[in-house]
């Protein structure tokens, strides 16, 4: 809204307004949805879907990506109250208690998908070599194994947090710290993010002249390289060591100190909308949270759903998973 100073300027505005009935013309907002790396910025149904909703309601909105999870959940923490954007996508329940405690968000976040993060495997890399691959978690620390696996650092990276939380709920609590201690001497290599481990070291991605036929990934991850094959393909490349799996759980939220929250709010509701949720197996290969969003064959064909996931439950992952990182980060990087 325009304020005029000259009491002379606005009557002679108001007169002009009498001949002219066309609507005054207004600036649309634009808000900021910060998202992890992953995320796309532009060219996807997911962005279609935003210009949708950008049409419906004249909300612009951009899209800023953070790092990681872990990095972008640093971020968000730091910059609490004066944040970097008006809405925050992706943070996932191994992280959810540190965006909670550092008062990141303006409400309560909503849970709008889940996955599950599992070790994955090379198909042809082990069927060249006559090799079969790792079906447990203690496959992994087998000799036949040493220096095929890559993982990410879970102090930087939420699927390395998933994964170290899998050998925690595998192991037990006592445990866990032998169990890296054998999967350091096995060769484990660690990387800062997902997109690191799986398209620069992964030997099954495509495209990828990675070396390491194991890497911490998702259940979703084979669907994905069927659906973007170049030239295309009717079988997954990749598999699922179903054993390893931890379930993931991301949420949405408005960030606490935005300057747009009605603004914010239209678009954290539109997130779980059909619309917006019909797009996400094909696009972040994640399952939608709203229950009314059917899959695509060639995800639930490809797709690994685990029958026991590994989990925790939040007030186990708010109260240990500081000294969890920290002691993983004293044994596997010192």
């Amino acid at each position: 809204m325009k304020r005029f100073l000259l009491a002379g300027l606005a009557g002679a505005l108001v007169l002009a307004a009498c001949g002219d009935d066309t609507p005054a013309s207004s600036t649309p907002a634009a808000i900021t949805l910060v998202a992890y790396d992953s995320f796309p910025t532009k060219d996807t149904p997911l962005n279609a879907a935003l210009d949708a909703f950008t049409a419906d309601t004249g909300i612009v909105v951009n899209i800023a990506t953070a790092g990681d999870t872990g990095t972008m959940v640093t971020k968000a923490v730091l910059t609490a109250g004066n944040p970097e954007g008006d809405v925050m996508w992706g943070v996932d329940n191994t992280l959810l208690s540190a965006a909670i405690d550092g008062m990141v968000f303006a409400g309560e976040p909503t849970q709008v998908d889940f996955g599950d993060v599992c070790v994955n495997y090379d198909i042809a890399w082990f069927a060249e070599r006559s090799v079969p691959p790792p079906t447990t978690m203690d496959d992994l620390l087998l000799p036949e194994y040493r220096d095929l696996l890559v993982v990410q650092n879970p102090a930087t990276s939420s699927p390395g947090l998933a994964f170290l939380m899998a050998t925690i709920a595998h192991t037990g609590e006592d445990s866990w710290q032998q169990y890296w201690t054998d999967l350091r001497a096995n060769g484990v290599e660690v990387v800062d993010s997902w997109d690191s481990a799986y398209y620069e070291r992964f030997s099954g991605a495509a495209g990828s002249a990675g070396e390491k036929p194991l890497v911490v990934s998702y259940g979703s991850s084979p669907p994905a390289e069927v659906v973007f094959a170049d030239p295309p393909r009717d079988d997954a490349p990749t598999g699922v060591v179903e054993s390893t799996c931890f379930r993931q759980i991301e949420y949405a939220g408005v960030l606490r100190g935005t300057k747009h929250p009605d603004e914010a709010a239209q678009l954290a509701a539109f997130l779980l909308s059909e619309a917006f949720q019909e797009e996400l197996p094909l696009t972040l290969f994640v399952y939608p949270a709203n229950p009314s969003v059917a899959l695509p064959e060639v995800f639930t064909k490809f797709a690994v759903v685990p029958t026991n996931p590994f989990t925790f439950d939040p007030a186990t992952i708010a109260a240990n998973r500081q000294q969890w990182q920290d002691k993983w980060t004293e044994i596997v990087l010192r």
